[in-house]
């Protein structure tokens, strides 16, 4: 079966940073069937036109005039099931040793990456993966992260590690959205803005539990705090 993830990251500075904004810096990944992404696109389309959302999604424009939009766009998300699964992996700044990493930042950062999203990859299937565009980063991580996931999965198939432009693709701005909503709670009680509380509310809701660290089994929307320093 082919699958299509898109990703995004919160706070991916952190581990350079000198004033940090937060504790955790996290990748997120939204996954689903490749042969659902046009419908996924339109029903997003749909609820654009129905609500007059013009620009691109994303997590930091969530405002009270377009909070009705962004709960369906959550409710949207939950109604595909297990068709459209979200992870994403949380690391701790504080622990990150970049010794361990050559003291190259943006090598741990992919290391990372790669963490995210080598557990969600099954034998005999085919990935096609598309990372957010950053023009600042080396062109040859990706080709390395593909190249590191198929070695490590060599009964499925890596078919493209691809950098895009978020503002094309309203999939991984959905993908921005869920992880926002996550960063938020991993990074604090929680956000400030009544309007994006009421989606990290319409999530938690939906889920019947917090945004917080879940099981490796969590299947629909999976938080992994990564242990650096050992342990469970």
């Amino acid at each position: 079966m082919k699958f299509e993830v898109y990703c995004d990251e919160a706070l991916p500075d952190l581990f350079t940073s000198k004033k940090p904004r937060g504790q955790y810096m996290m990748i997120g990944a939204l996954w689903l069937p490749a042969d659902l992404r046009e419908e996924a696109k339109g029903k997003i389309d749909a609820l654009r036109q129905r609500h007059s959302v013009h620009g691109e999604m994303k997590w930091r424009k969530i405002s009270p005039s377009h909070q009705a939009f962004y709960e369906e766009l959550i409710d949207l998300f939950f109604s595909y099931g297990l068709n459209m699964r979200f992870r994403c992996i949380a690391v701790d700044h504080t622990k990150v040793n970049l010794k361990f990493h050559a003291n190259d930042a943006e090598l741990g950062f992919y290391k990372f990456y790669y963490q995210l999203l080598h557990h969600w990859i099954l034998d005999f299937n085919a990935y096609r993966i598309f990372c957010d565009l950053k023009t600042s980063r080396s062109p040859t991580r990706l080709k390395e992260l593909r190249t590191v996931l198929g070695n490590a999965n060599l009964s499925a198939e890596i078919e493209d590690v691809q950098p895009l432009p978020s503002g094309q693709l309203v999939i991984m701005q959905l993908c921005d959205i869920l992880l926002g909503a996550a960063a938020s709670r991993m990074n604090g009680a929680g956000p400030a803005s009544p309007a994006k509380r009421a989606i990290v509310e319409r999530i938690e809701t939906a889920l019947d539990r917090k945004l917080a660290p879940t099981p490796k089994a969590e299947e629909k929307f999976n938080i992994f705090r990564i242990m650096l320093q050992g342990g469970w």
